[in-house]
């Protein structure tokens, strides 16, 4: 086994590297998001594109985790540390590509009219979920469990705005005198649904949080 302070710095770098997939991912869904409000193809083009180097890191950290795992036999806080890094890796990637779902929703609606309201809703779901990811991780690196317990309240109003986009989008698609806004407003639909599903990982990665302060498994939905 190597010496206690190797480890140490093997866990220090984990994290670095959690740290540094959670910003990319997280600066992924904000594009994402503005490049559809903006009608900007070009830019969610290289969302798109962009996917491969988040995948790419995302193994390259995985690879590291498990070695550390097999090697050095991690016990207690150790342990759950790289169990729950191993989680955040799946969580992270996933939102990535949920990102990616969005961009490509933007190619499919670019030229239509768009539905303002549903732009609206849209953007304030995609910063409440931003916030969510932002306490989640806050709670990560300050070793916060109250935070990550307090960041779950966030998910009744991205379920609130989703209701929102919802009831816009049907009252659209009935709208006989507009039908060339059918299209865009199914697919502000799917895009609520990839936000929720960005959210539902935020809250994942607060659960996982807890675990490795507390040691215990704790719902947050």
């Amino acid at each position: 086994m190597r010496a206690r302070g190797t480890f140490e710095q093997e866990l220090t770098d984990l994290q670095q590297d959690i740290l540094r997939l959670a910003s990319l991912t997280e600066e992924t869904i904000y594009g994402a998001v503005q490049f559809l409000l903006q009608q900007d193809v070009a830019g969610a083009n290289q969302i798109i594109s962009g996917d491969v180097l988040i995948d790419k890191l995302a193994q390259e950290i995985e690879d590291k985790c498990v070695k550390l795992i097999a090697t050095q036999q991690p016990i207690a806080y150790d342990l759950r540390l790289a169990i729950t890094s191993l989680k955040f890796l799946v969580s992270l990637e996933r939102m990535a590509d949920y990102a990616v779902n969005i961009a490509r929703a933007t190619l499919y609606i670019y030229g239509y009219p768009l539905n303002r309201q549903l732009m609206e809703y849209t953007s304030k779901m995609s910063r409440v979920v931003q916030q969510m990811i932002k306490e989640a991780l806050d709670a990560y690196v300050y070793n916060d469990a109250q935070r990550a317990r307090e960041m779950c309240s966030l998910d009744d109003e991205v379920d609130f705005i989703s209701a929102k986009i919802f009831q816009e989008a049907v009252r659209a698609m009935r709208e006989k005198t507009q039908p060339q806004i059918v299209i865009p407003a199914v697919y502000f639909l799917l895009i609520s649904r990839y936000l929720e599903r960005i959210a539902d990982h935020a809250t994942n990665i607060g659960e996982e949080v807890i675990f490795l302060i507390t040691g215990e498994k704790r719902e947050l939905n």
